[in-house]
């Protein structure tokens, strides 16, 4: 990587004689910047709040049904809304004894009670009379919405008022009300709990941490403000960016996650190279000077990093899926906005800290000399970091192939790893909508899974596809994978071109049973009665159906994403460092960490570890959320450019200077590994605190993460990629030559009399 630092005289040096020309965009920002310190944060302020007020007056524009469409279960959605056959909303209102048998007589006026307040709710279309289990001790009673199926969540709140009301009434029964509309009421009342917890959780965490790597209040404030007011920027424009790419529910959560692990990234490695060059500089410098050495290296550094992480998230859009776009486009936001704060609000807010310290320290007559020294302990290292890598030093070959063997068998278990949509048989119990849920498909397991048959044909043949039909759920009578004794309910369109029809099985969402009764109906019963009416078309829709065509569409689209994801950062790495080698070491290095990363998430969650260790809801465990080594692939690629860029950068300053090769490595890894490891160290708690969610994918991708950060950091950085360049020596920066024919740098030279080379 280039690093150009033109020489920055200190304030008193007449402005005729700096030096202006030549500077990156990046550096001349941030000199305006601290210069002009407090426009530059009220400039900042005022964005953020710009952003928080249009966004809240715009809102946002959440993800229709229609988004979420792939597939044949998608065809069928789509064929049975054209002729407005799509799933009304229902609630299922359940009357059960909480001890010993059902007094009849006293469900019996529970559900004349239930009728009678429901049907006179204008938004109920239908009461249906009640149902008895197969045990006789349970009644249900199916409460029709107005309106689509996906619409009833914001309506159902009525409904749940008056069955409240009939269980006061009625304290010695359980009533309860269950359904898609209050599950998902359930779900984002959860969602919304999560995310309180996760602020709660992260930002006294983070601050414990930054304060033992800062040892100051103050400074360990820095980050954490940037980092917050990015977030409350990117959650503003996240907002306006929704009415052109819909939000699907997780982008706040996702905004959180990823702006305060990289909001702090971009601090601390601002901050550190301002430290040194203050340590370096031995006072000589003020405090404009030392941002602009500081924007001229590091600066530059983010603004790759934050492009690298944007460029790796946004291949997610190429899986043309609501909720990957969805979740690349947070993340890109908030990438965006840590960037732009820390090349502008951060070095006025160090400017401004540091005439504050520079006055308290005259006025508490403070030695020159021990302000030098505090300086220097601020940017050194420490003797943990330098234990860490004497082994790459002292034996780069074997610390080489031992990192490599233990990263391979922690990813070894991946190759066993089963993915599965997260649906309501994963869903958190803590939520009573789906206590409730379980006990209902206790009681009627037809309830379970509907499989909805959606037939298109010319209007004369309504006839013959009503016929097939029934042929249909007469042969699945007879066949122990679908439900027994039940009615299916043929309706058709009127212009008489579609056909529905609903068949039940008994067995659970995520059962291989309810997977294979799909299967039988697609491939056998469907070809044999519908598919021989002439010119008809048939497709089938419902949670089973749509859970294995959501599966069989991110595998089709896996190749594309991860060959763009591999392709791009490869020529983004070597174009930024002028190596192919480069290039192709850091994409197998991501590849390493993702692939070890992936092994522990199985053990932990598809092993069930996680629930004996932490405790968490087996509902979370057993298989993977489809979504998380697509979303964790791409996203550690991003993450880990962080750290690529900025150690890598380290050295090649060091090989530009004409150190030698191995020398380079060790002072350039030397010199980032304290911020490299404290960064990780705020990106590992962040994540971590992810666990204490209910959501099961979040739970999954936070733990994920903070695994891959974790060993990114600590054996990745500090071990493999040392002991990689150690050894290949100048080969490594092929085809170029950095350093070539430059006299070598004696230690300790100040950087802003270096020059670029190469």
């Amino acid at each position: 990587m280039d690093v150009t630092v033109h020489e920055r005289p200190g304030p008193d040096r007449p402005r005729g004689e700096r030096r202006k020309e030549g500077r990156p965009a990046t550096v001349r920002l941030a000199v305006w910047s601290a210069r002009r310190p407090w426009r530059a944060l009220a400039g900042w302020l005022a964005f953020v709040v710009l952003c928080l007020g249009v966004g809240s007056a715009l809102g946002t524009h959440k993800a229709t049904p229609a988004d979420y469409r792939v597939g044949e279960a998608g065809r069928a959605e789509t064929l049975a809304a054209e002729g407005h056959l799509d799933h009304a909303a229902v609630e299922q209102v359940l009357i059960s004894a909480r001890s010993g048998p059902l007094d009849r007589a006293a469900a019996g006026a529970v559900v004349r009670e239930i009728t009678a307040r429901m049907a006179k709710l204008p938004e109920v279309a239908g009461v249906a009379p009640p149902v008895r289990s197969a045990d006789g001790q349970r009644l249900r009673v199916a409460v029709t919405m107005k309106g689509p199926e996906a619409e009833g969540k914001d309506h159902v709140a009525p409904l749940a008022a008056q069955t409240a009301a009939a269980q006061r009434g009625h304290p010695e029964l359980r009533v309860e009300e269950v359904g898609g509309p209050s599950i998902s009421v359930g779900l984002d009342t959860q969602r919304d709990q999560d995310l309180a917890l996760s602020e709660a959780l992260a930002l006294p965490v983070t601050l414990l941490t930054l304060l033992a790597v800062f040892g100051s209040v103050l400074m360990a404030a820095v980050p954490l403000v940037l980092a917050l007011t990015s977030i409350a920027a990117a959650m503003g424009l996240s907002m306006v960016v929704s009415h052109v790419l819909p939000d699907a529910g997780v982008g706040n959560n996702v905004i959180i996650l990823i702006g305060m692990a990289v909001g702090v990234d971009y601090t601390l490695f601002y901050l550190k190279r301002e430290r040194e060059e203050r340590a370096r500089s031995g006072g000589r410098l003020g405090p404009e000077a030392l941002v602009e050495l500081a924007a001229a290296t590091s600066g530059r550094a983010i603004v790759v990093s934050g492009f690298a992480v944007v460029v790796s998230t946004a291949t997610l859009y190429l899986a043309t899926d609501v909720v990957f776009s969805s979740l690349a486009t947070s993340t890109v936001i908030v990438v965006l906005a840590a960037v732009l704060s820390s090349l502008t609000a951060l070095p006025a807010l160090l400017v401004v800290l540091a005439r504050r310290a520079e006055r308290r320290a005259v006025r508490r007559g403070q030695p020159t000399s021990r302000r030098r020294a505090a300086d220097a302990r601020a940017a050194g290292n420490g003797r943990v970091w330098t234990a860490l890598l004497r082994p790459a030093r002292t034996h780069p070959a074997a610390t080489l192939c031992l990192s490599v063997l233990a990263m391979l068998a922690l990813a070894a278990p991946a190759l066993g790893m089963q993915l599965r949509v997260l649906n309501d048989d994963s869903h958190s119990r803590e939520i009573p909508a789906m206590q409730a849920y379980d006990r209902l498909t206790g009681a009627f397991p037809d309830l379970r899974v509907q499989h909805q048959i959606v037939v298109r044909a010319p209007a004369g043949r309504s006839p013959e596809v009503a016929k097939a039909l029934r042929t249909l759920s007469a042969r699945a009578a007879a066949d122990p994978l679908y439900a027994k004794g039940t009615d299916p309910r043929v309706r058709t369109s009127g212009d008489h071109r579609t056909t529905t029809m609903d068949l039940s099985t008994p067995h659970k969402v995520s059962s291989p049973e309810a997977r294979a009764s799909l299967d039988r109906l697609r491939t056998r019963y469907l070809p044999a009665t519908v598919g021989q009416v002439p010119g008809a078309r048939f497709a089938v829709s419902g949670d089973v159906a749509h859970d294995t065509d959501y599966l069989a569409h991110q595998d089709a689209k896996l190749p594309l994403v991860v060959g763009a994801l591999l392709v791009l950062t490869l020529v983004m790495t070597a174009l930024v460092f002028r190596s192919v080698v480069i290039g192709l070491l850091g994409a197998l290095l991501n590849l390493l960490s993702a692939a070890a990363a992936f092994g522990l998430v199985v053990v932990f969650f598809q092993h069930g570890l996680a629930s004996w260790l932490f405790g968490v809801d087996p509902a979370a465990t057993q298989a993977i959320g489809s979504r998380v080594p697509l979303f964790l692939f791409v996203i550690l690629f991003g993450l880990s450019m962080d750290y690529q860029v900025f150690v890598v950068s380290r050295i090649r300053e060091e090989v530009l200077r004409g150190v030698a090769p191995r020398q380079a490595v060790l002072h350039g890894i030397g010199a980032s590994a304290k911020v490299v490891t404290s960064a990780a160290a705020v990106m590992v708690t962040v994540f971590a605190s992810y666990m204490f969610l209910h959501l099961a994918e979040m739970k999954q991708i936070g733990f994920s993460l903070a695994a891959a950060v974790l060993l990114d950091a600590f054996v990745i950085r500090t071990m493999i990629l040392p002991s990689a360049l150690t050894l290949l020596g100048r080969a490594a920066w092929w085809p170029s030559r950095p350093g070539a024919g430059v006299v070598p740098a004696t230690e300790g030279a100040p950087l802003a009399a270096r020059a670029s080379a190469g």
